[in-house]
């Protein structure tokens, strides 16, 4: 009896990507200390997006390869501070969670339009109301943002729809997610995001699901532009 063959390791976009800028730096093309291209020359050269480049860019920094300075560029460091496996728990792509957010929770808002209840609607007011408080006390927002969609995939009625939104909301909190939001998340883009949410409840509230989709949809897709298009 043989042995099942082993499949080869399925590798994540952006850690392709981020292998292939190592590999320049690493013969030489980029040296210690040197800048490289600017993100959109960058991209072209490798024939790949700018948001699965600026992913390839962070894992690298977390590694300690690459040092992101806004407002300057990207450096390759002196003395890369190498972190074998690292890569592999950085997380999945945030664009592809975000994308896979929009087609799970546009769905879901459909069925929360027609089981919505009194008290579902109450706790989806209060989430983001307790989120309005958050960004004038200026705190941490992500907990109430996290209730508001788990509330809205609660009110479904279909707890598997709850616990997937709730997993892919947490994703969130992988390292690259995290580097991201740190750099890119402050006041004015959690207002705008807060707005967003408000137009999600108005859908809600008129039990329109075709606008409540509508509304989910555009706000996890800006919520992914404020990531990548800034």
């Amino acid at each position: 009896m043989t042995d099942a063959p082993r499949l080869p390791e399925t590798r994540r976009l952006y850690q392709q990507i981020a292998d292939r800028v190592r590999e320049l730096i690493h013969q030489g093309r980029y040296p210690g200390g040197s800048r490289l291209p600017p993100e959109r020359d960058l991209a072209l050269q490798l024939g790949v997006s700018r948001p699965s480049l600026r992913e390839a860019l962070i894992a690298l920094e977390i590694e300690g390869t690459v040092e992101i300075r806004m407002g300057s560029g990207i450096y390759v460091c002196t003395a890369p501070a190498r972190r074998p496996g690292l890569a592999v728990a950085m997380g999945e792509s945030p664009i592809e969670l975000m994308q896979a957010r929009a087609a799970l929770e546009g769905a879901v808002i459909a069925l929360a339009c027609v089981h919505a209840t009194p008290a579902g609607m109450g706790r989806i007011r209060d989430s983001i109301e307790a989120m309005r408080l958050d960004i004038a006390q200026g705190v941490g927002v992500l907990a109430h943002d996290r209730q508001f969609h788990v509330c809205i995939a609660e009110m479904s009625g279909n707890s598997v729809l709850t616990s997937l939104v709730g997993t892919l909301f947490d994703e969130r909190q992988s390292p690259l997610a995290e580097h991201l939001r740190a750099r890119l998340e402050d006041r004015p883009t959690w207002e705008l995001a807060l707005q967003e949410h408000e137009q999600i409840y108005r859908a809600l509230l008129a039990r329109d699901p075709l606008a409540a989709q509508a509304a989910m949809r555009c706000h996890i897709q800006a919520a992914s532009d404020r990531w990548y298009l800034t």
